[in-house]
C-alpha cells in the first residue's frame, strides 16, 4: 500500500471514529454530525456505519484518534506524566463529561481486573461520580475502596458527589469512608480527629493506594467548594488574594501547584496531596473554567495522570 493510500485510510478511520463518538457517546443526530464535521448527511451516515463495520464501536470507542493520541503524548512529555488519555470533544458541547467518564472507567477497569488485591482511593466531584456510573458491575471482593476526603460538611450535611460508596457497591468491594468532615471547624481539632483509629486506617489506605482518581476544582464563582457550600464568599475572596488557582480534594493550591499555607488549608481533613506521588494519582477533568486549575496541578506535579478532552488538551498546550 502506498503512503498516500495509508494516510487516506487512516484519516477516514479517524473521521469514522469521530462520527461514531458523536453519535453513540455525545448523542448527536446524523444531521448534527454532518454539520459539525462539515460533510453531507449521507456522508455522516456512512461514517457512523463504518465505525460499526470496522468494529470501532463497542460500548466504548475502540480506535485511537490520531489527534487525541498526539495531544496525549505532548501532554505527557511536557508535564512528565505517567499516563494521559485524551478523548474527542463535541464541538457543540466541549465540556461534556461523558467522554472522559467513559475513558476513566476503562482505565479503572484495568486495575479492577487484577487478581491481586488493589487499593483504590477516590476524590469527589461530578467527573469522578460520572466515571463510576460508567463502570460495569463487577465482583471484586478482594479489592478495597477508600475515600480521600470526608462526605460531610461541618454541620453534618452529606456531599452529593461522594463516589466511594457507589464504586464499592458497583464492584462488590469493602470500602473505607473518611470519617471526618471535609473541613474541620478549627485547625486545633484536626490532629486529634485524625488520631481516631478509623481515620488513621483510611488515611493509610490512601497513602499506599495502587490507584487514586480525583477531580479538579476551579477557584472562581463556579468553584465546587463555593457552589456546594463548603466556603463562603468572604473565604473565596481571601483565597483569591492568596493566589488560589485550583483545588483537589479540598486542598487549595496556587498557579505553581504549591499548596497554599493559609487558614483554609489548615482546616482541610482530606488525605495529604503529595507532590510527585509515586503511586498513580489521576485527575479526571476538562472544561474552559478548569484550565488554570488543571495547568497548575500539572506544573506542581500534584497529579501524575490526566484524563481530559481534546479541547482542554489543546488549550493546555497552547
Amino acid at each position: 500500500m502506498s503512503t498516500g493510500r495509508f494516510t487516506s485510510d487512516t484519516t477516514r478511520l479517524d473521521d469514522a471514529a469521530r462520527a461514531g463518538w458523536l453519535y453513540y457517546v455525545a448523542g448527536n443526530t446524523q444531521d448534527e454530525i454532518a454539520r459539525k464535521l462539515g460533510v453531507s448527511r449521507q456522508s455522516a451516515q456512512r461514517l457512523v456505519a463504518m465505525a460499526v463495520s470496522e468494529k470501532l464501536i463497542k460500548v466504548r470507542l475502540d480506535h485511537p484518534i490520531a489527534r487525541c493520541m498526539d495531544l496525549a503524548h505532548a501532554l505527557t512529555d511536557r508535564y512528565g506524566l505517567n499516563s494521559c488519555e485524551v478523548v474527542p470533544s463535541d464541538p457543540g458541547a466541549p465540556d461534556l463529561l461523558t467522554g472522559i467518564a467513559i475513558a476513566a472507567a476503562a482505565e479503572m477497569e484495568k486495575t479492577l481486573k487484577s487478581p491481586e488485591r488493589r487499593v483504590i482511593s477516590l476524590g469527589t466531584g461530578r467527573a469522578v461520580k460520572a466515571m463510576v456510573e460508567q463502570l460495569p458491575r463487577m465482583s471484586c471482593p478482594h479489592h478495597v475502596v477508600a475515600s480521600r476526603l470526608g462526605n460531610m460538611m461541618s454541620d453534618g450535611a452529606a456531599s452529593p458527589y461522594n463516589a466511594t460508596i457507589h464504586l464499592a457497591e458497583r464492584i462488590g468491594a469493602p470500602h473505607y469512608p473518611n470519617p471526618l468532615p471535609v473541613l474541620v471547624s478549627h485547625p486545633g481539632e484536626l490532629a486529634q480527629m485524625q488520631e481516631q483509629e478509623a481515620a488513621r486506617n483510611t488515611l493509610e489506605l490512601c497513602r499506599s493506594a495502587d490507584l487514586s482518581v480525583v477531580g479538579v476544582g476551579q477557584m472562581d464563582e463556579s468553584a465546587p467548594l463555593y457552589v456546594d457550600g463548603f466556603v463562603s464568599a468572604a473565604e473565596m475572596a481571601e483565597l483569591a488574594r492568596a493566589g488560589a488557582a485550583g483545588e483537589i480534594t479540598g486542598w487549595v493550591y496556587d498557579r505553581e501547584g504549591n499548596i497554599i499555607d493559609c487558614a483554609f488549608n489548615r482546616r482541610v481533613a482530606s488525605a495529604p496531596l503529595p507532590r510527585g506521588c509515586e503511586h498513580p494519582l489521576t485527575a479526571v477533568a476538562s472544561g474552559e473554567a478548569k484550565l488554570p486549575a488543571i495547568r497548575a496541578a500539572l506544573i506542581g506535579q500534584l497529579i501524575n495522570g490526566l484524563i481530559t478532552s481534546e479541547a482542554t488538551a489543546e488549550r493546555l498546550l497552547a
